[in-house]
């Protein structure tokens, strides 16, 4: 079996068979973190960009160390010294890069939708691994991963996503992919990181987090993207951990024991 498209560009729309393919097939590559020489041939010949114009730890070294494990070349790309910080364009830059024979890129972008242009300018294939506020993919399908791996289904499972889902693509993507499983997915937070309409995605929406605990099997929290905020969407962080706050207290309502996750990165303040 293959993927119907050759990209991973985001979660919205993929079909339940592709999404499936690729968490069964990371079953089978999670047993060679088990091996005492955790590698394989898999992109023996092929080379692999990774352009992050972004900072990044997890996704960044998570890459790194799937492409290496899989014995691709990699080649790290970051805007520091590079033609972009001189004044050359994204797309020419990509370009550049094109032309020394790459076949894999993966991208991490402040802008939504750089991985979809580069998809269209380049013959590579295109890994979003972060694009502005719209997805974060393998974000997504390592959360996804991860709860069929703890309660062995995600038809019916009840995901609910905490925190600031407004600038999340975390959250976006969990919502695209869940739904397509047939999770029963809600948010909660402040009404001031709620997006409009999120409804239409087919997500409940809820803005007491104790409603929430009873009802649910996962809490995927996030962190508060105080970077993307360009104005006070909570009076404080204290306010908000008051009423949003993943405490033990808080967990004694549940009515089941819950998984708990968080994507990172941590804030300790």
């Amino acid at each position: 079996m293959a993927l119907k498209s050759r990209h991973l560009l985001g979660l919205e729309g993929m079909p339940k068979e592709d999404i499936e393919l690729i968490l069964d097939t990371a079953v089978s590559f999670k047993e060679v973190l088990e091996r005492p020489i955790k590698k394989v041939p898999t992109l023996q010949g092929k080379t692999v960009v990774n352009l992050f114009f972004e900072s990044s730890t997890r996704t960044r070294i998570s890459f790194e160390l799937a492409e290496r494990r899989l014995s691709a070349d990699v080649v790290n790309f970051t805007t520091a010294g590079s033609s972009i910080a001189k004044g050359e364009t994204f797309k020419d830059t990509v370009k550049n890069i094109e032309a020394m024979k790459i076949d894999m890129v993966v991208i991490r972008h402040s802008s939504s939708g750089a991985p979809h242009f580069l998809a269209k300018v380049v013959d590579a294939n295109v890994i979003n691994a972060g694009d502005g506020t719209h997805e974060h993919p393998t974000q997504a399908l390592l959360d996804i991963f991860t709860m069929r791996e703890k309660f062995g289904y995600i038809q019916g499972l009840n995901v609910c996503i905490v925190g600031d889902i407004l600038h999340s693509r975390v959250a976006r993507s969990n919502i695209f992919g869940l739904k397509i499983l047939g999770a029963n997915v809600s948010v909660c937070g402040p009404e001031t990181l709620i997006p409009k309409d999120i409804e239409k995605l087919g997500v409940e929406v809820y803005h007491n987090i104790d409603e929430v605990i009873p009802k649910v099997d996962v809490l995927n929290v996030l962190r508060l993207q105080l970077e993307r905020q360009n104005s006070a969407f909570i009076p404080s962080l204290q306010e908000y951990h008051k009423f949003f706050g993943i405490t033990r207290k808080r967990l004694e309502k549940a009515s089941k024991p819950i998984l708990i996750m968080h994507p990172g990165p941590i804030n300790r303040r």
